[in-house]
């Protein structure tokens, strides 16, 4: 699934494996999409997008990762008290406490990330773009950790930072280097420390193309043009390998 690809509820379903996904599960993840299409409304992300594409995209990779059914309702309705008009107290009624809490986490973690973002433009206002120490980042991602009681609102934070970042283009070229920073220095790390290794290595791919665009493009040429050099190692090896499993009879492909 492409970051700009357009998603549905049933590419969320598809995600969940089919012994959990009973009739029950499915009407309980579409009531907080419809929810959240109608809070959303006609909004639109600042890549042009209709916003509710964001939660569904954040939804698409809770349940890809096998979060259960309370953390992927949350994640389609993230964003809802922060830019519509649905309340908690609407989503504890229509969801229970723990969906409406994890939505509240997500709601605070969001209030301290604006207050990252501000410190960095100012430190651009001021001239001093200098990066964050280990030390100073390392007690945000602490702060991140403590601000959530329940680890989850975490994973649904760092599902939202990699859909944010899979469409970065919507931002201004200043506003796409700071945010790369802080996904580099806070969001990647946090991801690593969960054993979330894939969204730990795309945020920091997706990260160096800005932060650093030299070394990126540096990189991704010697990865293509050694492409074929690693083709030929890999079939030189299933060729061997299938050698192997032939000499002592085992069917395999």
């Amino acid at each position: 699934m492409t970051a700009r690809e357009a998603l549905d509820i049933s590419d969320v379903f598809e995600q969940i494996p089919p012994e959990r996904r009973s009739d029950a599960v499915l009407a309980r993840i579409r009531h907080a999409y419809e929810l959240a299409a109608k809070g959303h409304g006609e909004q639109r992300r600042k890549t042009g997008d209709p916003y509710i594409q964001h939660p569904l995209a954040v939804a698409f990779l809770l349940a890809d990762l096998g979060m259960d059914t309370d953390t992927i309702a949350a994640g389609l309705l993230h964003d809802v008290v922060e830019d519509t008009d649905i309340t908690l107290e609407q989503i504890a009624h229509l969801f229970g406490e723990q969906v409406a809490n994890l939505v509240d986490g997500v709601t605070k973690l969001e209030h301290i990330e604006d207050q990252i973002s501000k410190e960095h433009r100012d430190r651009v206002m001021a001239r001093n773009e200098r990066p964050r120490g280990e030390q100073e980042s390392e007690s945000l991602r602490k702060m991140f950790l403590a601000m959530a009681e329940d680890i989850r609102v975490i994973i649904i934070k760092l599902a939202d930072r990699l859909h944010n970042m899979r469409t970065i283009e919507g931002l201004s070229p200043e506003r796409r280097k700071s945010f790369a920073n802080e996904t580099l220095e806070i969001f990647a790390p946090l991801a690593n420390r969960l054993g979330i290794w894939q969204w730990k290595w795309e945020l920091e791919d997706l990260s160096l193309r800005y932060t650093a665009p030299e070394t990126y493009n540096e990189i991704a040429n010697l990865i293509h043009e050694r492409r074929p050099e690693r083709q030929a190692s890999i079939e030189r090896h299933i060729q061997i390998l299938r050698k192997k499993l032939e000499e002592e009879n085992i069917s395999a492909e």
